[in-house]
């Protein structure tokens, strides 16, 4: 497998790598202890085409393929995950989705300005009692009885850039009878009458990427917002969840990466017994590891990547088992690595005047959110067995 990058590639790479350093490097804690929504960053991050990186240049975006993308979101995640997490949802899971399953028109007033960062999008599909179990979701959509339009009703939790958010996917039941064929999507315009944010939940970590309910009280959604085929929104939820897994697991890396590059240096640094501390064999065991398990994360990652392109290309089927696997993975490997981290840190691992606590905060979301690893483990374990 030749993973040897474009020119573009490496391009893109740069261009998230050198303004994270420069933008967000600096202001990372600053956000994450005030929680604010970084929306000036945010906006340049569109005009550096880093908000669309898979999206065609027509529709606003980058152009460019799913490994660019996993690029560079490691370089925004190795920054601050928080920025990459409003990334990874304006990317994978909002221009994704419509990109792939919807009409001219949406793609042209929807995606464009998702892409260049002139608004911020937003997926909604987890509510109150339905998280791992997407399928029971209550928010209705019901059809006028002249056709015009749908009136929702319901409410959404954990949704990621709510506060904020311009526009959203949304999913909702349209026809109860049907089960999971009774789910349709629709793309939500949040200035209309109907949308109401809730609260902005208190994290513990990725505390800039701002958090809500939202609640809909008879919002009216024109037919034309209708998002694919009737009936045909939980299978395309789940087809747009294995994108974002990707995007997942390319932040996992990036925040692994963040924390093993702060403790290599650290060990370097930091001395006890006379000696530096990375010359210890138990401290060397640790790095071996985290080193290691980054790396396998990565390659993991890449193949999900290039399997997700040929399938772009019509050249294969579903990427679901490789998606899976990368954010399993490289999630666990955040978790671990971050573990590890603020073990060698010791005191100062545990003290916010470095960003290792930060990095272990963060990283425990990456094995919860697009589904939680239990989940992923079931479906790889399905995919293998063939067993449902």
């Amino acid at each position: 497998m030749d993973f040897t990058f474009s020119e573009e590639q490496e391009m893109i790479q740069a261009a998230a790598r050198d303004f994270a350093q420069s933008e967000i490097v600096p202001v990372a804690a600053e956000f994450d202890a005030s929680g604010e929504f970084p929306l000036d960053n945010i906006r340049q991050m569109g005009e550096l085409g880093l908000m669309g990186i898979e999206v065609p240049e027509e529709y606003g975006g980058a152009g460019m393929d799913p490994v660019a993308y996993v690029l560079a979101m490691i370089e925004i995640a190795k920054a601050d995950a928080a920025h990459s997490t409003i990334m990874s949802v304006n990317n994978s899971l909002f221009c994704h989705g419509i990109l792939k399953h919807g009409t001219e028109e949406q793609k042209q007033k929807f995606v464009r300005d998702i892409a260049t960062g002139a608004k911020i999008g937003a997926y909604a599909l987890t509510e109150p009692q339905s998280g791992s179990d997407a399928a029971s979701m209550r928010t209705r959509a019901v059809l006028s009885e002249d056709g015009s339009h749908y009136v929702i009703n319901g409410k959404k939790s954990w949704i990621t850039s709510g506060p904020v958010a311009d526009y959203v996917v949304l999913f909702a039941v349209t026809d109860p009878e049907q089960g999971t064929r009774g789910i349709s999507a629709f793309i939500i315009e949040a200035d209309k009458p109907g949308f109401i944010r809730g609260k902005t939940e208190p994290k513990l970590g990725i505390r800039a990427s701002a958090t809500c309910e939202i609640e809909f009280e008879d919002y009216k959604c024109p037919v034309e917002n209708l998002l694919g085929e009737p009936g045909r929104g939980f299978a395309n939820a789940m087809g747009v969840l294995d994108a974002g897994r990707i995007g997942i697991a390319s932040q996992a890396i990036g925040i692994a990466t963040a924390a093993f590059e702060a403790t290599v240096e650290y060990s370097r640094e930091r001395e006890a017994f006379g000696k530096p501390i990375g010359s210890f064999q138990m401290t060397q065991a640790k790095i071996a590891d985290m080193k290691t398990r980054i790396e396998a994360s990565r390659l993991l990652t890449f193949q999900a990547a290039l399997a997700k392109q040929k399938h772009d290309r019509g050249e294969g089927g579903r990427y679901s088992l490789q998606a899976a696997m990368a954010k399993l993975f490289a999630s666990e490997t955040a978790m671990f690595v971050a573990h590890q981290a603020v073990q060698i840190h010791g005191g100062m691992g545990y003290s916010r005047e470095m960003p290792i606590e930060r990095y272990f905060r963060d990283a425990k979301i990456t094995e919860i959110y697009e589904g939680t690893s239990e989940i992923q483990r079931l479906v790889i374990a399905r995919d293998v067995t063939e067993i449902r």
